[in-house]
């Protein structure tokens, strides 16, 4: 669904969303109006852009992306670069990096060999200040993992490009950043948009950070992690103009994010299996480890070339990432400017350890 990057106003924007949209009337009552100061960052999302940002990232030059390599280096470069040019304000021990040595956290490591010469793996990390004079100290995380599993000689080409899983998701978190940053107004909140490595070794990237956190963990009010959310081709079947969210009904994230589709006139559903199971299975858990409302949106939790030599960038479907990401920015919109922060559900039992954790904090 193209959309002008001119100011319009949120009704044609609707009309256009409604005229594009098959699966409208999946996601339940027509789409109500976003809040106007919302509508420009809505707007400026970009399915031309994020294709531009994802035929890179996900090109044979970056061999796979995997933890660590050159291509994983010039991937951070390259994330560093759009965050850097959106005007963020960089976070980390170097300019938009938090910086470890691979050999020191690998969980795969021999403990008892000899010790290698370090090798870098870098989170890209940067920050938009919000406008409030008490809620600017409180922070959103946005997230995605820019590592994939690198190269498997004798397997197709040998590279396993990692369009959807989840070079989608980084080039969503670089659109965001830079739709955001470009907005006149601020949100209350700030909003620390992050990349991470190492998820498919275990999610150590996002560790590392929650072990090493760049701003305070107790006054993080939220996360929200974006993965596989280019490939509608479902193995279920297609998920147009719809995604679902992992631990759905286990804080008040799942519902906010339903509240944003109903406004963008996006499905926002908890699967009946995979939400739950899946849960642990992306950077937001080690997030929720932490105490931290966070979740991961998702398009397709399997589909064809799943961790396959053939995801590549050509087969996602940019028009309906663009759709789901500007529900995702709704979502953190709303989150950013309200004065009551997302909370754990206490009737979920599979929420009691994460509030545990985040009472214990405060």
């Amino acid at each position: 669904m193209p959309m002008t990057r001119r100011l319009v106003s949120r009704a044609v924007i609707l009309a256009t969303l409604a005229l594009t949209a098959p699966l409208a009337c999946a996601a339940g009552p027509a789409a109500a109006a976003a809040p106007a100061a919302a509508a420009p960052i809505l707007d400026r999302i970009s399915a031309t852009a994020m294709r531009g940002n994802l035929a890179f990232l996900a090109s044979d030059a970056l061999e796979g992306r995997g933890t660590p390599s050159r291509g994983l280096d010039i991937a951070a470069e390259f994330i560093a670069s759009q965050f850097r040019a959106a005007g963020l304000e960089p976070l980390g021990d170097e300019p938009y990096f938090q910086t470890a040595d691979w050999n020191k956290i690998n969980p795969r490591r021999d403990k008892n060999a000899a010790p290698a010469a370090p090798a870098k793996v870098r989170n890209v990390v940067g920050i938009l200040r919000g406008s409030d004079p008490v809620l600017k100290d409180t922070y959103i995380l946005v997230t995605a993992h820019y590592d994939h599993v690198g190269m498997k000689p004798g397997e197709g080409d040998g590279i396993f490009n990692g369009a959807n899983d989840d070079g989608s998701g980084t080039v969503s978190v670089i659109e965001l950043a830079k739709a955001f940053a470009a907005n006149k107004e601020r949100p209350k909140r700030s909003i620390v948009f992050m990349t991470v490595f190492g998820e498919e070794h275990g999610l150590v990237g996002s560790r590392y950070y929650g072990a090493n956190p760049l701003v305070p963990i107790e006054k993080t009010v939220a996360g929200i992690n974006i993965e596989q959310v280019g490939r509608t081709d479902d193995s279920e079947g297609p998920q147009q103009r719809a995604f679902a969210v992992t631990g759905y009904d286990f804080s008040d994230v799942g519902e906010i994010l339903k509240k944003a589709g109903d406004q963008t006139g996006i499905k926002v559903w908890k699967h009946p299996v995979n939400s739950d199971k899946y849960f642990a299975h992306s950077d937001n858990q080690a997030l929720a480890d932490q105490g931290i409302p966070a979740h991961t949106v998702s398009v397709a939790y399997a589909f064809p070339d799943y961790h396959g030599a053939g995801d590549h960038w050509d087969k996602i479907d940019y028009e309906n990432m663009a759709a789901v990401d500007r529900t995702v920015a709704l979502a953190i919109w709303n989150i950013a400017n309200s004065s009551e922060a997302p909370k754990w559900s206490r009737s979920n039992p599979k929420a009691a350890k994460y509030l545990g954790v985040q009472e214990g904090r405060r």
